[in-house]
C-alpha cells in the first residue's frame, strides 16, 4: 500500500511546485469611455460609486420623470444593503441628489 502512496504524494508536491512558480496573470482593460455627467456632487458620486462600477451603469437604468429621487433612493440603498458598497450615510442624500438631478 506505501508504494501506491509514494508516487500520489510525488505527484501532489510536483503540482504545488508547478502552481507557486506559476507566472500571475495579467489583464489589460479596455479605456473607460463614460463619464458621469456634470452636477451636485459630482465628486461624492465618483469617490464612492466608481469603486464598483462605471457611469455606463448608471446610464443602463430607467430614466424619465417617475425614476427621480425615490427610484435613486431604492437604488443607491439596494448598493449598500444587497451588494455591500461601503458609503458613508452621510453620503446618501448627496448620491440620490446628483442621480435625480442628473438622469
Amino acid at each position: 500500500m506505501t508504494s501506491k502512496l509514494l508516487p500520489c504524494l510525488a505527484a501532489i508536491a510536483m503540482l504545488s511546485i508547478g502552481a507557486t512558480m506559476a507566472a500571475p496573470v495579467n489583464y489589460t482593460l479596455p479605456e473607460e469611455t463614460a463619464a458621469f455627467k456634470p452636477g451636485p456632487n459630482l465628486d461624492v458620486v465618483q469617490n464612492n460609486c466608481t469603486a464598483c462600477h462605471s457611469a455606463d451603469y448608471i446610464k443602463t437604468q430607467p430614466q424619465g420623470e417617475k425614476f427621480k429621487k425615490d427610484f435613486w433612493q431604492a437604488e443607491v440603498t439596494k448598493m449598500i444593503k444587497v451588494y455591500g458598497a461601503p458609503i458613508d450615510q452621510a453620503d446618501v442624500g448627496k448620491i440620490v441628489e446628483y442621480l435625480s438631478a442628473t438622469y
